[in-house]
């Protein structure tokens, strides 16, 4: 009776030498021997296999993430925290990347917004000696490991575009070890570095780029300890072509003569989708997790954001801010993420429903769920200083879900409060932080087409990051990355959407 569907595929040898061979063994030998396989032991302690056939590029990653030991800050399943290839849908819908898999520079984007170092090079931005001397880098160190994007018809494969780690290298015979996550397919395998380097000499026919491979590492700080840009949702592309392209042509066609007419042109037209774009990130965690105790980590975690709001808040340029958005004539109360009233049980409700969304791994919109129960608590344990909980009953029609919020504050003397539509806790992030976070994270050349000059040395006296405390400052250069990142996203849309209409 014959099978439906396909049981693995014959490696092709030569050109590649499958690792479990006589061969494949005593060049893995040979290359521990060299001390090229540092970075192996980490990876293999966490190679996984795609969870879908167009996964290559989330496997990937994800096998990256957790042998660097990235903690996502938020969990996979049960209490852990943990990368899998669900969570990674911050730059293109899973579904998306189920249909079609995920081109380079989508990668690269996902590798940024899960908080580590990327340095990422096409092959025409690189040459075949500078990838040999990356391959060495991260194979005689643990500490950054590298992703390749290749064409599998180099090495008489079956398929086309893939992604894999690369699991060490033999400096004798020059060959790169890859640790293929189709494993239901391929076994890792040796395969000689300059054909390598041909198989990602290669044109991506979806993008008409070249492809390449990435170094991922761990950064030298944690960064987005409170702010974060999303992607996730289409209204990206405008609001980052608002920030980058317009607010400077705006300043420079404006004859601005004080900051608040500066604040008045920057806000004036800011997209009404303006509020999905940058949003805090809360600490989030099931009832059952914790209870009404706090564990060291989520301690820890909670004072550095504190810290954060409190540094943005303590910023000259918060202070015009707070003024502009409290003027009488202020032009931007239609923005959701202006509200002045921001009303902390009502944003906790809906931070509990993206929340929900996010422990259930789903990516669809939050609308599914809405929160039956909030109420405003606040603990103080052992001396510590007090904590803002917001507990909420999340319902999505079929089942319910107890989770707390933890919430940053900056005040020092809070007020606790019981359960109830009256309670109040002051300065948890709002608008006003959240906007100055932004304006700060705004490339210097933004504010270039100032014409006044007195405005603008005062202009960027205010954004200048050079004496910001370094947690803030971090903070402010992490925001900066992503908004290079979108932008760069953003154009490669508008190339890709030019070739399609030809």
């Amino acid at each position: 009776m014959a099978m439906a569907g396909l049981y693995r595929r014959i490696l092709p040898s030569p050109p590649a030498i499958d690792f479990a061979s006589a061969e494949g063994k005593q060049l893995f030998m040979e290359a521990i021997q060299n001390g090229t396989m540092e970075g192996f032991y980490r990876l293999i302690s966490y190679f996984q296999t795609q969870s879908e056939p167009a996964y290559c590029g989330l496997a990937s990653l994800s096998m990256v993430l957790n042998a660097l030991a990235i903690d996502p800050g938020r969990k996979w399943k049960g209490p852990w925290r943990w990368f899998d290839e669900s969570m990674l849908d911050c730059c293109e819908p899973l579904e998306q990347v189920k249909a079609k898999g995920i081109s380079f520079g989508k990668l690269v984007c996902l590798a940024h917004c899960a908080g580590v170092k990327v340095e990422a090079y096409r092959t025409n931005q690189s040459t075949i000696e500078d990838f040999r001397v990356h391959i060495m880098r991260c194979s005689t160190s643990d500490d950054c490991h590298l992703i390749s994007s290749y064409h599998r018809g180099t090495f008489k494969q079956t398929g086309t575009g893939h992604f894999s780690p690369i699991g060490g290298y033999h400096a004798g015979r020059d060959m790169a070890l890859i640790l293929d996550v189709a494993r239901f397919k391929y076994p890792p395998h040796w395969v000689p570095l300059t054909l390598l380097w041909e198989a990602m000499d290669r044109t991506d026919e979806t993008t008409a780029q070249r492809r390449g491979f990435m170094l991922i590492s761990r950064p030298h700080t944690e960064p987005g300890l409170l702010y974060t840009l999303s992607c996730k949702h289409e209204s990206w592309v405008g609001v980052a072509k608002y920030l980058m392209d317009d607010v400077p042509l705006l300043l420079k066609s404006e004859d601005v003569k004080d900051i608040n007419k500066v604040l008045h042109v920057v806000f004036l037209s800011l997209p009404s989708s303006f509020g999905d774009f940058i949003k805090w990130v809360a600490e989030i965690r099931r009832q059952e997790d914790g209870g009404q105790s706090l564990s060291q980590e989520e301690k820890g975690r909670l004072s550095v954001k504190d810290e954060v709001l409190k540094q943005v808040q303590e910023t000259d340029l918060f202070k015009h801010v707070v003024a502009f958005l409290s003027s009488s004539n202020s032009c931007c109360r239609n923005v959701p993420i202006l509200d002045q009233e921001d009303d902390l049980p009502d944003i906790a409700a809906s931070v509990c429903c993206q929340g929900a969304e996010i422990l259930a791994g789903k990516s669809a919109s939050v609308e599914g769920y809405f929160c039956k129960e909030k109420c405003v608590k606040c603990l103080k344990a052992n001396g510590d200083k007090p904590i803002t909980l917001i507990s909420g009953t999340v319902v999505d029609g079929i089942s319910e879900q107890g989770l707390d919020v933890l919430v940053p504050s900056s005040q020092t003397k809070m007020i606790c409060c019981g359960c109830g539509p009256s309670s109040h806790i002051g300065m948890h992030p709002a608008g006003n932080d959240v906007l100055t976070a932004l304006l700060l994270a705004l490339p210097p050349v933004t504010w270039s087409g100032i014409k006044d000059e007195k405005l603008l040395q005062e202009i960027d006296a205010l954004v200048s990051t050079e004496h910001l405390p370094i947690l803030l400052q971090e903070e402010v250069l992490h925001l900066r990355r992503q908004l290079h990142l979108l932008k760069r996203c953003q154009e490669n849309r508008v190339i890709a959407g030019k070739r399609t209409t030809k």
